[in-house]
Formats: structure tokens, C-alpha cells, sequence
């Protein structure tokens, strides 16, 4: 059965915390990691229950944009995006600090549930929300991918949330920043 991609709206909430599950993906993230503009023990504050109704008002309120990838009725994938200005943490990885932010959009949050990594969904919930980007007026789109980690290996499915450099190059990105080995910066204009 192929995959079916949605956008995320209010009624389908309950999608995905039945997809993120009890640890809101990794950790007690809930998909608020580049939502918060601090770290350490702030963030620590956050994790779990707090994050999951932070972006539970979000949804409610339509403020957080994603696409669900479904196979039936069963979510198996997420994929975050919205105008970069709605993740402030993006300016607390050097890598990533840019002055050209205003008019820009980031793809940065994927979720794959085990056993449906490696089939294509990722590559899926990139092109659906390409599209929903497109409608929503954006012209340049902006992604965080992973590579290997610092010393080559590959990075592990939990460190790979922000996508695999693959789908973004398939999918017409071109790197414009790369100001730690590990972190490549990439933009595609729509």
C-alpha cells in the first residue's frame, strides 16, 4: 500500500502523539527543540509534558505547520516546517546563524517510526511539504540535514531528525554554508 501525506491540522493531534508516543519522539522533544531559544537546563525544563502541550496549543491554534505520512489509517512519519522566524533555536547553532532569514522558510524536524525507515517516506513528507510551502506563498526553502558525524560514521536514525542530505539533494537543494564539517546549510528556491 503506498503512503498518503497530509497536512497537519487540529483533528489530527491525536495522530501524532500516537506517532511521536509517550516520549514525543526523542526524549520528551514533542518537536519543540527548534521552537525554544534555549538549551541546557532550560530546555531540560521543558522536555516531556511541557513541550507536549506547548505544541499541542500550537496545533490547536494552527501556529505549527507539518505533514503526517500515513500507510491506511496508521501514521508512520512527520515532518515539521514553517517560516524559519518560528524557530529561534536556528540562531543558536552557529552553523546555521544567517542575516538573510526574514523571507525564509526551514524544513528541520523528521520523524520516521521503526520499520518504515528506509522506504521512502522521508523523500515522501519533503515533497508534500515542498507543496504545502508552495501554496503557502514561500519561495526560499531552507534545510539542515544530516551528513556523518564528526568522525565519518553514519549518524544514528535518533541524531538524524533534521532529514539525510539525500532527499534534500534529489529534491533540487544546493548547499550555501558549511561552517562546521558535520553541518551543511542548504536552500532551494520554489
Amino acid at each position: 500500500m503506498p503512503f498518503t501525506y497530509h497536512e497537519l491540522e487540529p483533528d489530527r493531534w491525536r495522530d501524532l502523539t500516537q506517532l511521536l508516543g509517550p516520549n514525543g519522539a526523542q526524549d520528551g522533544c514533542w518537536c519543540m527543540w527548534w521552537r525554544r531559544p534555549q538549551g541546557g537546563k532550560l530546555w531540560e525544563e521543558k522536555k516531556g509534558r511541557p513541550n507536549r502541550d506547548a505544541m499541542r496549543r500550537l496545533v490547536q491554534n494552527r501556529k505549527a505547520s507539518g505533514i503526517l505520512a500515513y500507510e491506511g489509517d496508521t501514521p508512520v512519519g512527520w515532518c515539521a516546517f514553517g517560516p524559519r522566524l518560528d524557530f529561534p533555536r536556528l540562531e543558536t547553532v552557529k552553523a546555521f546563524r544567517r542575516d538573510d532569514i526574514d523571507d525564509v522558510w526551514s524544513v528541520n524536524c523528521f520523524y520516521i517510526a521503526r520499520g518504515y525507515r528506509g522506504q521512502g517516506v522521508a523523500r515522501g513528507l519533503l515533497a508534500a511539504a515542498l507543496e504545502a510551502m508552495r501554496r503557502r506563498g514561500a519561495h526560499t526553502i531552507e534545510a539542515y540535514p544530516v551528513t556523518t558525524t564528526g568522525k565519518g560514521d553514519r549518524v544514528q536514525p535518533a541524531f538524524a531528525y533534521t532529514g539525510p542530505l539525500s532527499i534534500f539533494e534529489q529534491a533540487g537543494f544546493q548547499e550555501i554554508q558549511r561552517l562546521a564539517p558535520t553541518r551543511p546549510l542548504l536552500r532551494r528556491k520554489l
